[in-house]
Protein backbone atom coordinates (compact mmCIF):
# COMPACT_ATOMS: atom_id res chain seq x y z
CA UNK A 1 0.00 0.00 0.00
CA UNK A 2 2.39 2.41 0.85
CA UNK A 3 0.55 5.28 1.26
CA UNK A 4 -0.04 7.21 4.57
CA UNK A 5 -3.44 6.26 6.75
CA UNK A 6 -6.05 8.87 5.94
CA UNK A 7 -7.35 11.02 8.56
CA UNK A 8 -10.00 9.67 9.99
CA UNK A 9 -12.98 12.10 11.87
CA UNK A 10 -14.27 10.69 15.30
CA UNK A 11 -17.65 11.93 14.44
CA UNK A 12 -17.74 10.33 10.61
CA UNK A 13 -20.52 7.78 11.93
CA UNK A 14 -22.71 10.93 12.02
CA UNK A 15 -22.62 11.33 8.23
CA UNK A 16 -21.25 7.79 6.67
CA UNK A 17 -21.72 6.16 3.80
CA UNK A 18 -21.22 1.98 4.93
CA UNK A 19 -21.60 -0.51 2.82
CA UNK A 20 -23.21 -3.73 3.86
CA UNK A 21 -20.50 -6.90 3.01
CA UNK A 22 -22.69 -9.86 2.80
CA UNK A 23 -19.19 -11.89 2.44
CA UNK A 24 -20.82 -15.15 0.94
CA UNK A 25 -21.86 -13.47 -1.87
CA UNK A 26 -19.58 -10.87 -2.58
CA UNK A 27 -16.70 -11.98 -3.82
CA UNK A 28 -14.71 -15.13 -4.53
CA UNK A 29 -10.98 -15.69 -4.02
CA UNK A 30 -10.47 -19.10 -4.38
CA UNK A 31 -12.66 -20.70 -6.96
CA UNK A 32 -14.89 -22.78 -4.51
CA UNK A 33 -18.20 -20.98 -5.46
CA UNK A 34 -18.45 -18.79 -1.72
CA UNK A 35 -17.36 -15.76 -1.00
CA UNK A 36 -14.65 -15.19 1.41
CA UNK A 37 -12.42 -12.18 3.20
CA UNK A 38 -9.61 -12.80 0.06
CA UNK A 39 -12.56 -11.71 -2.84
CA UNK A 40 -13.16 -8.82 -0.37
CA UNK A 41 -9.83 -8.04 -0.04
CA UNK A 42 -8.80 -8.00 -3.90
CA UNK A 43 -12.08 -5.68 -3.86
CA UNK A 44 -11.07 -3.61 -1.86
CA UNK A 45 -10.13 -0.55 -4.40
CA UNK A 46 -13.55 -0.63 -6.19
CA UNK A 47 -15.07 0.02 -2.45
CA UNK A 48 -12.14 2.71 -1.85
CA UNK A 49 -13.05 4.42 -5.75
CA UNK A 50 -16.98 4.04 -4.29
CA UNK A 51 -15.98 6.30 -1.92
CA UNK A 52 -17.69 4.68 1.04
CA UNK A 53 -16.51 5.17 4.59
CA UNK A 54 -17.16 1.58 6.16
CA UNK A 55 -17.87 -1.48 5.52
CA UNK A 56 -20.27 -3.35 7.50
CA UNK A 57 -19.77 -7.31 7.67
CA UNK A 58 -22.94 -9.71 7.86
CA UNK A 59 -21.79 -12.62 10.52
CA UNK A 60 -18.05 -14.32 9.32
CA UNK A 61 -17.54 -16.39 12.28
CA UNK A 62 -17.62 -19.97 12.59
CA UNK A 63 -21.43 -21.18 11.54
CA UNK A 64 -23.27 -24.28 10.45
CA UNK A 65 -24.67 -22.13 8.12
CA UNK A 66 -28.30 -22.90 8.85
CA UNK A 67 -29.30 -19.80 8.95
CA UNK A 68 -26.69 -17.39 6.71
CA UNK A 69 -24.18 -17.24 9.46
CA UNK A 70 -26.50 -15.77 12.30
CA UNK A 71 -26.53 -19.19 13.69
CA UNK A 72 -22.63 -18.61 15.29
CA UNK A 73 -20.76 -21.58 17.06
CA UNK A 74 -17.59 -19.37 17.91
CA UNK A 75 -17.11 -15.36 17.49
CA UNK A 76 -13.07 -15.75 17.57
CA UNK A 77 -13.08 -17.98 14.97
CA UNK A 78 -13.58 -17.31 10.99
CA UNK A 79 -15.52 -19.96 9.43
CA UNK A 80 -12.99 -21.40 6.77
CA UNK A 81 -15.20 -21.06 4.31
CA UNK A 82 -14.80 -17.30 4.40
CA UNK A 83 -10.75 -17.65 5.65
CA UNK A 84 -9.10 -16.87 8.78
CA UNK A 85 -9.04 -14.94 12.03
CA UNK A 86 -5.26 -13.45 10.48
CA UNK A 87 -6.77 -12.77 7.05
CA UNK A 88 -9.56 -10.74 8.84
CA UNK A 89 -7.29 -8.90 10.66
CA UNK A 90 -5.41 -7.85 7.22
CA UNK A 91 -8.77 -6.93 5.78
CA UNK A 92 -9.60 -4.84 8.75
CA UNK A 93 -5.86 -2.98 8.46
CA UNK A 94 -6.04 -2.61 4.98
CA UNK A 95 -9.16 -1.17 4.40
CA UNK A 96 -8.14 1.49 7.40
CA UNK A 97 -5.12 2.48 5.31
CA UNK A 98 -7.40 3.19 2.52
CA UNK A 99 -9.95 5.21 5.14
CA UNK A 100 -12.54 2.62 5.72
CA UNK A 101 -13.45 0.95 9.10
CA UNK A 102 -15.23 -2.12 9.52
CA UNK A 103 -18.31 -2.72 11.54
CA UNK A 104 -19.24 -6.53 12.50
CA UNK A 105 -22.16 -8.26 13.52
CA UNK A 106 -22.93 -9.36 16.56
CA UNK A 107 -26.13 -11.44 17.11
CA UNK A 108 -26.88 -11.32 21.32
CA UNK A 109 -30.48 -13.18 21.28
CA UNK A 110 -28.93 -16.63 19.91
CA UNK A 111 -26.32 -18.93 19.30
CA UNK A 112 -25.75 -22.08 16.97
CA UNK A 113 -26.70 -25.29 18.19
CA UNK A 114 -23.26 -26.29 17.21
CA UNK A 115 -21.99 -23.56 19.83
CA UNK A 116 -19.76 -25.28 22.76
CA UNK A 117 -22.68 -23.71 25.48
CA UNK A 118 -25.52 -26.01 24.24
CA UNK A 119 -23.67 -28.54 23.40
CA UNK A 120 -22.99 -28.65 26.83
CA UNK A 121 -26.12 -28.01 28.11
CA UNK A 122 -27.47 -31.12 25.88
CA UNK A 123 -25.10 -32.98 27.58
CA UNK A 124 -26.59 -32.16 31.02
CA UNK A 125 -24.03 -29.76 32.14
CA UNK A 126 -24.96 -26.34 34.13
CA UNK A 127 -24.83 -25.01 31.16
CA UNK A 128 -28.83 -25.45 30.70
CA UNK A 129 -28.91 -22.11 33.05
CA UNK A 130 -27.31 -20.03 29.89
CA UNK A 131 -30.41 -20.83 27.62
CA UNK A 132 -34.16 -21.50 28.37
CA UNK A 133 -35.20 -25.20 28.88
CA UNK A 134 -38.75 -25.64 30.12
CA UNK A 135 -40.61 -28.81 30.67
CA UNK A 136 -44.14 -28.89 28.36
CA UNK A 137 -47.36 -28.86 28.84
CA UNK A 138 -50.17 -31.24 28.95
CA UNK A 139 -50.41 -34.31 30.81
CA UNK A 140 -47.32 -35.99 29.17
CA UNK A 141 -45.57 -32.36 28.84
CA UNK A 142 -46.24 -33.22 24.88
CA UNK A 143 -47.18 -29.44 24.22
CA UNK A 144 -44.58 -26.17 24.04
CA UNK A 145 -44.00 -24.36 27.18
CA UNK A 146 -45.83 -21.29 25.70
CA UNK A 147 -47.84 -20.24 22.58
CA UNK A 148 -44.67 -18.57 21.00
CA UNK A 149 -43.97 -18.53 17.53
CA UNK A 150 -40.92 -18.78 15.59
CA UNK A 151 -39.93 -15.56 13.51
CA UNK A 152 -39.31 -18.01 10.77
CA UNK A 153 -42.86 -19.61 11.59
CA UNK A 154 -44.06 -22.49 13.78
CA UNK A 155 -43.42 -22.87 17.59
CA UNK A 156 -40.59 -21.12 18.85
CA UNK A 157 -39.79 -24.24 21.08
CA UNK A 158 -38.24 -27.92 20.20
CA UNK A 159 -38.50 -31.00 22.59
CA UNK A 160 -35.57 -32.73 22.74
CA UNK A 161 -35.12 -36.62 23.87
CA UNK A 162 -35.02 -36.36 27.43
CA UNK A 163 -38.68 -34.60 27.34
CA UNK A 164 -37.42 -30.46 27.75
CA UNK A 165 -38.16 -28.26 25.08
CA UNK A 166 -35.51 -25.09 24.42
CA UNK A 167 -36.86 -21.62 23.34
CA UNK A 168 -35.27 -20.41 19.50
CA UNK A 169 -37.29 -17.36 18.57
CA UNK A 170 -35.60 -18.40 15.19
CA UNK A 171 -34.70 -21.95 13.75
CA UNK A 172 -34.55 -24.86 15.81
CA UNK A 173 -30.85 -24.15 15.02
CA UNK A 174 -30.93 -21.25 16.78
CA UNK A 175 -31.31 -21.63 20.93
CA UNK A 176 -32.09 -18.38 22.36
CA UNK A 177 -29.90 -17.30 24.97
CA UNK A 178 -30.85 -16.75 29.21
CA UNK A 179 -29.56 -12.46 29.27
CA UNK A 180 -30.29 -12.92 33.15
CA UNK A 181 -27.54 -14.90 33.49
CA UNK A 182 -24.12 -12.65 33.82
CA UNK A 183 -21.81 -15.60 32.24
CA UNK A 184 -24.05 -14.80 29.02
CA UNK A 185 -23.30 -10.65 29.58
CA UNK A 186 -20.20 -11.13 30.55
CA UNK A 187 -19.31 -13.35 27.65
CA UNK A 188 -20.77 -10.64 24.76
CA UNK A 189 -18.72 -8.09 26.80
CA UNK A 190 -15.35 -10.19 26.16
CA UNK A 191 -16.33 -10.71 22.27
CA UNK A 192 -16.72 -6.78 22.19
CA UNK A 193 -12.97 -6.12 23.27
CA UNK A 194 -12.11 -9.30 21.75
CA UNK A 195 -13.05 -7.44 17.78
CA UNK A 196 -12.19 -3.96 19.07
CA UNK A 197 -8.70 -4.56 19.75
CA UNK A 198 -8.31 -6.26 16.57
CA UNK A 199 -9.16 -2.31 14.85
CA UNK A 200 -13.03 -2.84 14.27
CA UNK A 201 -14.53 0.45 14.67
CA UNK A 202 -18.26 -0.36 15.09
CA UNK A 203 -20.27 -3.01 16.11
CA UNK A 204 -24.03 -4.08 14.13
CA UNK A 205 -26.04 -5.71 16.73
CA UNK A 206 -28.82 -8.39 15.04
CA UNK A 207 -32.47 -7.96 16.41
CA UNK A 208 -31.30 -5.73 19.21
CA UNK A 209 -35.04 -5.81 20.89
CA UNK A 210 -35.14 -9.17 21.51
CA UNK A 211 -32.84 -10.67 23.72
CA UNK A 212 -34.19 -10.02 27.01
CA UNK A 213 -37.31 -12.55 27.96
CA UNK A 214 -39.67 -12.68 30.76
CA UNK A 215 -38.30 -15.02 33.57
CA UNK A 216 -42.15 -16.65 33.37
CA UNK A 217 -42.22 -16.61 29.94
CA UNK A 218 -45.78 -16.49 29.62
CA UNK A 219 -47.98 -17.18 26.78
CA UNK A 220 -48.56 -14.07 24.14
CA UNK A 221 -51.58 -12.86 24.75
CA UNK A 222 -53.28 -10.14 22.95
CA UNK A 223 -52.28 -6.73 24.23
CA UNK A 224 -49.55 -8.03 26.86
CA UNK A 225 -47.82 -5.27 28.26
CA UNK A 226 -45.23 -5.19 28.54
CA UNK A 227 -44.00 -7.74 25.85
CA UNK A 228 -42.19 -10.96 27.14
CA UNK A 229 -39.80 -10.65 24.59
CA UNK A 230 -39.44 -7.54 22.46
CA UNK A 231 -38.69 -4.22 23.69
CA UNK A 232 -38.04 -5.11 27.52
CA UNK A 233 -36.82 -2.72 29.78
CA UNK A 234 -34.19 -4.72 31.43
CA UNK A 235 -32.38 -4.54 28.13
CA UNK A 236 -31.00 -1.12 28.11
CA UNK A 237 -28.51 -2.12 31.23
CA UNK A 238 -26.83 -4.21 29.02
CA UNK A 239 -26.25 -1.50 25.72
CA UNK A 240 -25.30 0.62 28.76
CA UNK A 241 -22.84 -2.15 30.01
CA UNK A 242 -21.36 -2.24 25.92
CA UNK A 243 -21.60 1.47 25.62
CA UNK A 244 -19.58 1.43 28.31
CA UNK A 245 -16.79 -1.10 26.64
CA UNK A 246 -17.35 0.94 23.38
CA UNK A 247 -16.06 3.80 24.64
CA UNK A 248 -13.80 2.60 25.56
CA UNK A 249 -12.06 2.36 22.21
CA UNK A 250 -13.94 4.95 20.26
CA UNK A 251 -16.06 2.69 18.70
CA UNK A 252 -19.58 2.89 17.63
CA UNK A 253 -22.66 0.67 17.72
CA UNK A 254 -26.02 0.28 15.01
CA UNK A 255 -29.01 -1.19 16.67
CA UNK A 256 -31.11 -3.50 14.50
CA UNK A 257 -34.36 -2.39 16.31
CA UNK A 258 -37.75 -2.83 14.46
CA UNK A 259 -40.42 -1.23 17.04
CA UNK A 260 -43.60 0.97 15.81
CA UNK A 261 -43.21 3.17 19.21
CA UNK A 262 -41.00 5.92 18.02
CA UNK A 263 -40.75 7.19 21.41
CA UNK A 264 -39.83 4.24 22.88
CA UNK A 265 -37.32 3.33 19.68
CA UNK A 266 -35.16 6.45 20.85
CA UNK A 267 -34.49 5.02 24.19
CA UNK A 268 -32.00 2.86 22.54
CA UNK A 269 -30.78 6.22 21.69
CA UNK A 270 -29.71 7.75 24.38
CA UNK A 271 -25.99 9.10 25.44
CA UNK A 272 -25.15 6.15 26.95
CA UNK A 273 -26.59 3.39 24.84
CA UNK A 274 -26.53 2.58 21.12
CA UNK A 275 -24.88 5.90 19.06
CA UNK A 276 -27.55 4.80 16.03
CA UNK A 277 -30.31 2.35 14.85
CA UNK A 278 -31.56 1.32 11.45
CA UNK A 279 -34.72 3.48 10.37
CA UNK A 280 -36.83 0.80 8.99
CA UNK A 281 -39.90 2.84 8.13
CA UNK A 282 -37.94 5.03 5.20
CA UNK A 283 -36.83 1.13 3.96
CA UNK A 284 -40.62 0.18 3.82
CA UNK A 285 -42.28 3.09 2.85
CA UNK A 286 -43.73 3.05 -0.35
CA UNK A 287 -42.97 5.14 -3.35
CA UNK A 288 -45.38 8.22 -2.39
CA UNK A 289 -44.28 11.71 -2.15
CA UNK A 290 -46.78 11.92 1.05
CA UNK A 291 -45.52 8.88 2.66
CA UNK A 292 -42.05 9.26 1.92
CA UNK A 293 -42.09 12.83 4.10
CA UNK A 294 -43.87 11.48 6.73
CA UNK A 295 -41.12 8.76 7.35
CA UNK A 296 -38.14 11.14 6.77
CA UNK A 297 -39.87 13.74 9.27
CA UNK A 298 -41.23 11.63 11.64
CA UNK A 299 -37.18 9.95 11.91
CA UNK A 300 -35.53 13.38 11.95
CA UNK A 301 -38.34 14.26 14.55
CA UNK A 302 -37.66 11.06 16.59
CA UNK A 303 -33.66 11.32 16.92
CA UNK A 304 -33.56 15.17 17.20
CA UNK A 305 -34.07 15.19 21.23
CA UNK A 306 -31.21 12.96 21.90
CA UNK A 307 -28.72 14.60 19.24
CA UNK A 308 -28.49 11.04 17.63
CA UNK A 309 -27.81 10.97 13.41
CA UNK A 310 -30.60 9.15 11.84
CA UNK A 311 -29.79 5.95 9.54
CA UNK A 312 -31.21 5.51 5.86
CA UNK A 313 -31.26 2.45 4.23
CA UNK A 314 -33.18 1.19 0.67
CA UNK A 315 -32.47 -2.34 1.14
CA UNK A 316 -30.52 -4.93 3.47
CA UNK A 317 -29.71 -8.60 3.06
CA UNK A 318 -33.36 -9.16 4.26
CA UNK A 319 -35.42 -7.57 2.12
CA UNK A 320 -36.31 -7.41 -1.97
CA UNK A 321 -34.13 -5.74 -3.49
CA UNK A 322 -34.84 -1.82 -4.07
CA UNK A 323 -35.17 -2.27 -8.35
CA UNK A 324 -37.63 -4.93 -7.87
CA UNK A 325 -39.64 -3.63 -4.98
CA UNK A 326 -40.20 0.14 -6.38
CA UNK A 327 -41.05 -1.61 -9.55
CA UNK A 328 -44.46 -3.28 -8.52
CA UNK A 329 -47.75 -1.55 -8.29
CA UNK A 330 -47.53 -1.85 -4.81
CA UNK A 331 -43.91 -0.63 -3.56
CA UNK A 332 -44.55 -0.46 0.21
CA UNK A 333 -42.65 -3.45 2.10
CA UNK A 334 -44.82 -6.59 2.61
CA UNK A 335 -43.56 -10.26 2.80
CA UNK A 336 -46.46 -11.17 1.03
CA UNK A 337 -45.34 -9.33 -2.36
CA UNK A 338 -42.21 -11.64 -2.06
CA UNK A 339 -44.28 -13.96 -4.02
CA UNK A 340 -43.65 -15.99 -6.55
CA UNK A 341 -44.13 -14.60 -9.97
CA UNK A 342 -44.82 -10.77 -8.98
CA UNK A 343 -44.34 -8.59 -11.89
CA UNK A 344 -41.95 -6.13 -11.63
CA UNK A 345 -41.23 -3.69 -13.88
CA UNK A 346 -37.80 -3.31 -13.54
CA UNK A 347 -37.30 -0.39 -15.78
CA UNK A 348 -39.81 1.73 -13.72
CA UNK A 349 -38.29 0.07 -10.72
CA UNK A 350 -34.19 1.18 -12.11
CA UNK A 351 -35.69 4.67 -12.74
CA UNK A 352 -37.02 4.96 -9.02
CA UNK A 353 -34.33 3.16 -7.35
CA UNK A 354 -31.78 6.06 -9.32
CA UNK A 355 -33.65 8.55 -7.68
CA UNK A 356 -34.24 7.07 -4.32
CA UNK A 357 -30.79 6.91 -4.13
CA UNK A 358 -29.86 10.34 -4.55
CA UNK A 359 -32.96 11.08 -2.23
CA UNK A 360 -31.43 8.99 0.41
CA UNK A 361 -28.12 10.20 0.06
CA UNK A 362 -29.00 13.75 0.50
CA UNK A 363 -30.63 13.23 3.75
CA UNK A 364 -28.90 14.29 7.23
CA UNK A 365 -27.14 11.25 8.98
CA UNK A 366 -25.51 8.45 7.32
CA UNK A 367 -26.65 5.81 4.52
CA UNK A 368 -26.07 1.89 4.46
CA UNK A 369 -25.80 0.85 0.99
CA UNK A 370 -26.15 -2.91 0.79
CA UNK A 371 -23.83 -5.02 -2.00
CA UNK A 372 -25.02 -4.84 -5.59
CA UNK A 373 -27.36 -1.52 -5.10
CA UNK A 374 -24.84 0.14 -6.74
CA UNK A 375 -25.10 -1.60 -9.32
CA UNK A 376 -29.09 -1.68 -9.38
CA UNK A 377 -29.29 -5.65 -9.11
CA UNK A 378 -32.86 -6.65 -9.25
CA UNK A 379 -34.46 -9.70 -7.01
CA UNK A 380 -33.22 -13.05 -8.35
CA UNK A 381 -35.81 -15.97 -8.64
CA UNK A 382 -34.41 -18.60 -7.20
CA UNK A 383 -35.33 -22.53 -8.34
CA UNK A 384 -37.04 -23.67 -5.72
CA UNK A 385 -34.34 -27.01 -5.19
CA UNK A 386 -31.60 -24.36 -4.61
CA UNK A 387 -33.31 -22.29 -1.73
CA UNK A 388 -31.23 -22.27 1.13
CA UNK A 389 -33.24 -19.81 3.55
CA UNK A 390 -34.82 -21.38 6.52
CA UNK A 391 -37.91 -18.68 6.33
CA UNK A 392 -39.26 -20.75 3.34
CA UNK A 393 -38.96 -24.34 4.31
CA UNK A 394 -40.35 -23.17 7.84
CA UNK A 395 -43.18 -21.29 6.21
CA UNK A 396 -44.07 -24.38 3.99
CA UNK A 397 -42.95 -23.13 0.67
CA UNK A 398 -45.13 -20.11 0.75
CA UNK A 399 -42.74 -17.50 1.47
CA UNK A 400 -39.80 -17.86 -1.05
CA UNK A 401 -37.32 -16.30 1.50
CA UNK A 402 -34.50 -14.26 1.36
CA UNK A 403 -31.88 -15.94 -1.01
CA UNK A 404 -32.87 -13.70 -4.27
CA UNK A 405 -31.16 -10.58 -2.60
CA UNK A 406 -28.13 -12.62 -1.77
CA UNK A 407 -26.73 -13.90 -5.30
CA UNK A 408 -23.46 -13.87 -5.65
CA UNK A 409 -22.25 -10.18 -7.76
CA UNK A 410 -21.35 -9.52 -11.25
CA UNK A 411 -18.13 -8.52 -11.29
CA UNK A 412 -16.75 -9.08 -15.07
CA UNK A 413 -18.88 -9.30 -18.02
CA UNK A 414 -17.23 -11.75 -20.27
CA UNK A 415 -15.53 -14.13 -17.22
CA UNK A 416 -17.29 -17.62 -16.23
CA UNK A 417 -19.73 -16.60 -13.58
CA UNK A 418 -19.37 -12.65 -14.37
CA UNK A 419 -16.34 -12.89 -12.44
CA UNK A 420 -17.64 -13.79 -9.14
CA UNK A 421 -15.18 -16.60 -9.18
CA UNK A 422 -15.90 -20.23 -9.31
CA UNK A 423 -19.61 -21.72 -9.76
CA UNK A 424 -21.91 -19.88 -7.09
CA UNK A 425 -23.37 -21.31 -4.26
CA UNK A 426 -26.80 -19.68 -5.22
CA UNK A 427 -27.11 -19.77 -8.77
CA UNK A 428 -26.98 -16.40 -10.89
CA UNK A 429 -30.21 -15.24 -13.46
CA UNK A 430 -29.79 -15.71 -17.33
CA UNK A 431 -28.34 -11.66 -17.99
CA UNK A 432 -26.87 -11.23 -14.61
CA UNK A 433 -23.29 -10.32 -16.47
CA UNK A 434 -25.43 -7.25 -17.92
CA UNK A 435 -24.79 -5.85 -14.43
CA UNK A 436 -21.01 -6.55 -13.88
CA UNK A 437 -19.15 -4.21 -12.45
CA UNK A 438 -16.59 -3.73 -15.08
CA UNK A 439 -19.30 -2.56 -17.87
CA UNK A 440 -20.67 -0.35 -15.48
CA UNK A 441 -17.50 1.58 -14.43
CA UNK A 442 -17.31 2.29 -18.50
CA UNK A 443 -21.16 3.39 -18.67
CA UNK A 444 -21.12 7.43 -17.42
CA UNK A 445 -24.90 6.41 -17.27
CA UNK A 446 -24.54 3.45 -15.50
CA UNK A 447 -26.16 3.14 -11.67
CA UNK A 448 -22.39 2.29 -10.22
CA UNK A 449 -21.65 5.72 -12.17
CA UNK A 450 -24.47 7.56 -10.45
CA UNK A 451 -23.54 6.16 -6.98
CA UNK A 452 -19.63 7.37 -7.14
CA UNK A 453 -20.32 10.99 -8.21
CA UNK A 454 -23.36 10.72 -5.55
CA UNK A 455 -21.21 9.82 -2.91
CA UNK A 456 -18.16 11.99 -4.06
CA UNK A 457 -20.52 15.26 -4.08
CA UNK A 458 -22.48 14.00 -1.18
CA UNK A 459 -20.75 16.60 1.27
CA UNK A 460 -21.96 20.00 -0.62
CA UNK A 461 -25.19 19.38 1.10
CA UNK A 462 -23.37 20.44 4.67
CA UNK A 463 -24.70 19.02 7.66
CA UNK A 464 -26.94 21.49 8.64
CA UNK A 465 -30.76 20.36 9.40
CA UNK A 466 -32.96 19.90 6.48
CA UNK A 467 -35.58 23.03 5.47
CA UNK A 468 -38.40 21.50 3.25
CA UNK A 469 -38.96 23.88 0.06
CA UNK A 470 -42.39 24.67 -1.30
CA UNK A 471 -43.53 22.48 -3.83
CA UNK A 472 -46.34 20.94 -5.89
CA UNK A 473 -48.05 17.66 -4.90
CA UNK A 474 -45.91 14.76 -5.36
CA UNK A 475 -42.57 16.74 -4.87
CA UNK A 476 -40.04 16.37 -2.63
CA UNK A 477 -37.57 19.16 -2.11
CA UNK A 478 -35.43 20.28 0.43
CA UNK A 479 -32.14 22.31 1.04
CA UNK A 480 -29.35 21.51 3.63
CA UNK A 481 -27.15 23.81 5.93
CA UNK A 482 -26.81 27.37 4.51
CA UNK A 483 -29.38 26.47 1.11
CA UNK A 484 -26.58 26.34 -1.07
CA UNK A 485 -27.89 22.77 -2.16
CA UNK A 486 -31.05 21.83 -3.04
CA UNK A 487 -32.54 18.50 -3.74
CA UNK A 488 -35.66 17.49 -5.62
CA UNK A 489 -37.42 14.32 -5.92
CA UNK A 490 -40.70 14.18 -8.94
CA UNK A 491 -43.10 11.20 -7.53
CA UNK A 492 -45.95 13.01 -9.37
CA UNK A 493 -47.26 11.56 -12.87
CA UNK A 494 -45.78 15.04 -14.85
CA UNK A 495 -42.94 16.93 -15.12
CA UNK A 496 -42.00 19.38 -12.35
CA UNK A 497 -40.84 22.72 -12.49
CA UNK A 498 -37.09 23.00 -10.68
CA UNK A 499 -36.99 25.71 -8.26
CA UNK A 500 -34.54 28.49 -8.63
CA UNK A 501 -31.10 27.65 -9.19
CA UNK A 502 -27.68 28.45 -10.91
CA UNK A 503 -26.94 24.99 -11.94
CA UNK A 504 -27.50 21.19 -12.23
CA UNK A 505 -24.81 19.34 -9.67
CA UNK A 506 -26.63 15.67 -10.72
CA UNK A 507 -29.49 13.69 -11.81
CA UNK A 508 -30.90 10.49 -11.88
CA UNK A 509 -31.86 10.88 -15.37
CA UNK A 510 -32.29 13.44 -17.98
CA UNK A 511 -34.42 16.40 -17.99
CA UNK A 512 -36.94 17.24 -20.26
CA UNK A 513 -36.43 19.87 -23.02
CA UNK A 514 -37.71 22.35 -21.02
CA UNK A 515 -35.15 21.64 -18.11
CA UNK A 516 -38.47 19.95 -16.42
CA UNK A 517 -37.68 17.07 -14.04
CA UNK A 518 -39.74 13.93 -15.03
CA UNK A 519 -41.60 11.85 -12.92
CA UNK A 520 -39.31 9.62 -10.41
CA UNK A 521 -36.01 11.25 -11.24
CA UNK A 522 -34.14 13.56 -9.08
CA UNK A 523 -31.92 16.48 -9.03
CA UNK A 524 -29.28 17.78 -6.86
CA UNK A 525 -28.89 21.27 -7.39
CA UNK A 526 -26.67 24.63 -6.81
CA UNK A 527 -28.69 27.45 -5.32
Amino acid sequence: MGQPTPALNDDWWRSAVIYQVYVRSFADGDGDGTGDLAGVRARLPYLAELGVDALWFNPWYLSPMKDGGYDVADYRVIDPAFGTLAEAEKLIAEARELGIRTIVDIVPNHVSDQHPWFRAALAGGSERELFHFRPGRGDHGELPPNDWQSEFGGPAWTRLPDGDWYLHLFAPEQPDLNWAHPAVRQEHEDILRFWFERGVAGVRIDSAALPAKDPRLPDLTEGRDPHPYVDRDELHDVYRAWRAVADEYGAVFVGEVWLPDTERFARYLRPDELHTAFNFSFMTCAWDAARLRTSIEDTLAEHAPIGAPATWVLCNHDVTRTVTRYGRADTGFDFATKAFGTPTDLALGTRRARAAALLSLALPGAVYVYQGEELGLPEADIPLDRIEDPMHARSGGTDPGRDGCRVPLPWTADAPHAGFGGEPWLPQPAGWASYAADRQARDPGSMLALYREAIRLRPVFGDGPLTWLSTADGVLAFTRADGGTLCVVNLADTPATLPAHTAPLLASGPLDPDGRLPKDTAVWLRA
